[in-house]
């Protein structure tokens, strides 16, 4: 009797078995039974070549074009050049050695077969170096007429372990396979689902008799890999309520009360739902397990290189700090009462009437003409529904008096401005129109127009530009006869989509809320983490917050000082009565701030921490700690929370999770299954003036000399340009070029471009000339500032780094981005790092160089993300590429995936229903004592390392 806890040795011998365990990890029937097919061929239809990937393990059916025989060039021997087809590509294939001849007499032109190896690459050409190959025409052949049937399953496989070699072995253990003694879902599941038994399910997995037994299959094989997923998931969810907690409840005149009472604003609805949700959490004794999601209130943020004027003229968002006066949109000065910063949050362009754009979050709320206050979302959401801006004009900006050097008090500007359309203007129409053949000229009369309230939209011509003046009515008409016969009026035209940016807002004590950015808007800023944090300080004990880098911590430790002022300085004079303290941890900190640190942690004295990885490291340990509030999520794997959560003493902290990064629903009900999810959206979609072209270098080397004349014009212009490397350099060297590829991966591709040695060749060669240095993340943190600040202050005109730039380097200036071996990238890492160029009114242009050849699935994934800025769409791309990732494992890289048959994109509505059912059964029967097949199916799922990163979690 053969079941599924049998070794494979018994049932196909020492050779075979021993060949899946080295493979694939294979040992048992039931591993073998559960290695599904990846796809399934059809005898006489061929497999589409133009999807392989490169450097994956591939088989495919293809018809043989060509054979050649030939001696080598460089070497004595003999190879065997072949060309095989699928009727729209070809794929090249090599042979080396005496053996090459017998391949020769088997691969006769028009004759089918199944080949299987590693893909390479070889003189820009896509290859297989001496693959295995199964001929399909001789059916006479037993081996060969296995696969003579109407449907070939193909398998995953490895190196020495073919998919033909699989499907031998099924072969054979389908034949003495006994069934399932007792199938793992209740029958009165299976029957409500209208699901097949497992034992038919896996037979027809592997030897299907149709389409339609292939679909009943997978249907019912999905549901065993859901169940086991959200039942495992259930589990953890109850044992960790079942944990005990420190109870935190509000109390009164204590820090949090002081803190309510100084705030500049009143608390948005969804803010207020989300703060009781989370006080409540907090004050029980079970742990609190929550991910909050940006859309519910989590703030209203501005890229840190948004303008925002002030009485002394225009700074960027970054550089504000608390106490600093701004303009608000009367134009009178009011004070800058909370510095926020929030991460790296999705950013969009607000495509105004008069030419002119601003940026800001979805979020972000905008005062309109008619009085009210709506956030971006909505009047994008509208203008895609109706495509009417009539319907957004917004209110315009009252001309403050101010004191800098460049714009002087409204009268001055006023007269410069009616002298100017004296000598150059005319009235056209609505309009009063100047005209002028200066570039410098136009635009000082469009700025003075703007500084007065008004719009002066600029129209450039080839020998004469022109611009478009209104000014409020307020304003005396202009002089000879330039008359205004309409008011100056600005509408919201589109939304565009920009990319990921680290942002920031503030709040201001002027009671409209209202200051003036590139133009102007209204802002709040969410306390639904810091008022978290201010209840468990009040109940004793400490809260710890997790940033990814130690830039976003420090501005969180730096923020939230601010905010709190004598609130956040126990034991300093002048502190409040009640205060708390808050402390950053970093591993750059020097030996004598680090130990201050770990001290006034571990004596509680620090309320609040802030800190990046270095909280988690051994050596730190807590007085008491109560909330951990982990910021951007997506950078950190579960096994990193959980290392910091369980350094409470005893109990185990409550858990708040923030992310700005919008996650698919089947995704936050597998990965975050553990959470209490509170509120979900989808990314939006949206378009943006970036332009991104892929350079392809092996077809058209010119184009990549066009990209560096194209960095040239743009400095020519007082612009600046990134080149991105995936790596930082180690001096190795390149690979001969030959008739024979390297042994190891039998392909000639050099290994990946590196920040140093493209930074000198430019700087020697297409770049002579301009300002180059380097950025990467092996630099002293004081020469890694010392070049963001060059870069920023223009000084370093182009800057080679690696993705180093996509956190941290902020520069409006720099509009064009050369991604080198763009390829090496994943798809949302291009999409990221595109978007640090195109940020002001200069467009900005990205290049994605590579020299993988065109049809290749590769290349596919490069022309996705030319041709798209939908920054949702791109993500699912990413995660459909990266197949996934093990969920339930440490291993979330996507090298490997615990679901076989489960896809996170496309079965929502069975990965959703087996939630339910999941809970439903953990709720009645915790230990699933009462359902010994359900609680195989956990088992199965759970290896040793999965069930140990289970327990840490």
């Amino acid at each position: 009797m053969t079941t599924f806890d049998d070794k494979l040795v018994s049932v196909l011998g020492k050779k075979s078995a021993d060949a899946l365990a080295a493979g694939l990890g294979l040992t048992t029937v039931g591993d073998l039974l559960r290695h599904y097919p990846r796809r399934y061929d059809e005898r006489g239809k061929l497999t589409e070549i133009k999807g392989l990937e490169l450097g994956e393990h591939a088989t495919v059916q293809a018809r043989v074009k060509s054979a050649r025989q030939r001696r080598m060039k460089s070497r004595s021997g003999e190879l065997l050049e072949a060309v095989i087809t699928d009727g729209s590509s070809d794929l090249h294939l090599v042979f080396f050695g005496r053996g090459s001849r017998k391949v020769e007499r088997e691969l006769l032109p028009g004759r089918e077969a199944m080949f299987a190896g590693k893909v390479g690459m070889f003189n820009g050409k896509l290859q297989l170096a001496h693959p295995d190959y199964q001929v399909l025409d001789d059916v006479g052949d037993e081996a060969a007429a296995r696969f003579a049937g109407a449907f070939i399953p193909v398998y995953p496989a490895a190196q020495g372990i073919q998919s033909w070699h699989v499907s031998n072995c099924v072969e054979q253990v389908l034949a003495v396979w006994d069934g399932v003694a007792e199938d793992p879902l209740p029958a009165d599941l299976r029957e409500e689902r209208g699901l097949v038994p497992l034992e038919k399910a896996l037979r027809d997995i592997h030897r299907p008799d149709g389409w339609a037994a292939i679909a009943v299959a997978q249907q019912r094989l999905k549901w065993d890999e859901a169940m086991a997923v959200q039942l495992a998931l259930a589990q953890r969810r109850r044992s960790a309520t079942a944990r005990p907690a420190p109870a935190c409840p509000p109390k009164r005149g204590l820090v949090g009360d002081a803190f309510d009472a100084r705030l500049p604003f009143e608390l948005t609805a969804g803010q207020r739902e989300v703060g009781e949700r989370i006080a409540r959490d907090l004050s029980g004794e079970h742990p609190m397990n929550r991910l909050l999601q940006g859309e519910v209130g989590s703030g209203k943020a501005q890229p840190l290189d948004a303008l925002v004027l002030t009485p002394g003229g225009f700074v960027p968002m970054g550089e504000l700090r608390l106490g600093d006066e701004v303009v608000s949109a009367d134009g009178t000065a009011t004070t800058v009462t909370g510095v926020f910063p929030q991460g790296e949050r999705e950013v969009f362009r607000v495509v105004l009437s008069d030419g002119k754009s601003v940026e800001c979050d979805l979020e972000h709320l905008w005062a309109t003409h008619g009085g009210e206050v709506r956030t971006l979302r909505e009047i994008r959401d509208d203008l895609l529904a109706n495509g009417d801006p009539f319907r957004w004009r917004l209110p315009m900006v009252v001309a403050p008096d101010l004191d800098c050097v460049d714009l002087a008090p409204v009268k001055e500007r006023h007269e410069l401005l009616q002298g100017l359309l004296t000598t150059g203007g005319s009235c056209d129409g609505l309009d009063v129109v100047f005209r002028t053949e200066s570039t410098h000229l136009a635009e000082y009369v469009s700025e003075l127009a703007e500084s007065l309230g008004g719009t002066g939209v600029v129209r450039y011509g080839y020998e004469q530009h022109e611009v478009f003046v209104r000014l409020p009515e307020e304003f005396p008409p202009f002089r000879d006869a330039l008359d205004r016969t309409a008011s100056p009026a600005r509408y919201v035209e589109r939304v565009e989509f920009v990319g990921v940016k680290p942002v920031q807002c503030i709040s201001v004590a002027h009671p409209s809320q209202l200051y003036v950015t590139d133009h102007f808007i209204v802002t709040h800023n969410t306390m639904v983490a810091l008022r978290a944090m201010l209840q468990v300080v009040d109940a004793g004990r400490q809260a710890a917050m997790l940033a990814p880098t130690e830039v976003l911590a420090a501005q969180h430790a730096r923020s939230l000082r601010d905010l709190l002022g004598d609130l956040g300085q126990a034991g300093e004079l002048g502190g409040a009565e009640h205060a708390t303290r808050v402390t950053l941890l970093t591993g750059s900190m020097g030996a004598a701030q680090r130990k201050k640190a770990l001290l006034e942690i571990v004596t509680g004295e620090a309320g609040i921490v802030v800190g990046t990885h270095a909280l988690i490291q051994d050596k730190v340990e807590f007085a008491d700690l109560g909330l951990v509030v982990v910021d951007e999520q997506h950078r950190f794997g579960v096994e990193q929370r959980a290392a910091l959560s369980g350094r409470s003493g005893g109990s185990t902290p409550h858990v708040l999770v923030m992310t700005a990064t919008p996650i698919p629903r089947t995704v936050a009900m597998t990965v975050y299954g553990d959470l209490e999810v509170s509120a979900l959206r989808e990314l939006p979609g949206g378009r943006s003036p970036i332009s991104t072209s892929v350079v392809p270098v092996a077809e058209k080397p010119a184009w990549l000399d066009r990209a560096w004349q194209r960095i040239h014009e743009e400095v020519r212009k007082g612009h600046q340009a990134y080149v991105v490397c995936p790596r930082i350099g180690d001096g190795e060297a390149e690979e001969a070029s030959g008739d024979e590829p390297p042994k190891e991966d039998a392909s000639d591709r050099r290994p990946p471009l590196a920040v140093v040695d493209v930074a000198q060749r430019l700087a020697e060669g297409p770049l002579r000339g301009l300002r180059v240095d380097v950025l990467h993340g092996r630099m002293p943190p004081e020469d890694k500032d010392a070049v963001m600040r060059a870069f920023a202050a223009n000084e370093v005109q182009v800057l080679v780094a690696t993705t180093v730039v996509e956190v941290g380097v902020n520069v409006p200036n720099a509009t064009v981005m050369v991604i080198m071996d763009a390829d090496r990238f994943g798809v949302s890492q291009l999409h990221q790092l595109r978007g640090r160029v195109g940020r002001g009114s200069a467009p900005g242009l990205c290049l994605l160089v590579t020299e993988m050849p065109e049809g290749t699935s590769t290349m596919g994934r490069l022309r996705a993300v030319e041709s798209t800025l939908d920054g949702f769409e791109l993500a699912q791309l990413d995660l459909e590429l990266r197949r996934e990732g093990d969920i339930l494992g440490s291993a979330q890289s996507g090298t490997r995936s615990g679901l076989k048959m489960l896809s996170l994109l496309r079965d929502e509505d069975v990965i959703a229903e087996a939630r339910l059912v999941a809970s439903r059964v953990v709720d009645a029967d915790p230990e699933l004592a009462a359902h010994p097949g359900l609680a195989s199916l956990v088992a199965g799922l759970l290896d040793e390392e999965r069930a140990e990163y289970l327990e840490k979690a």
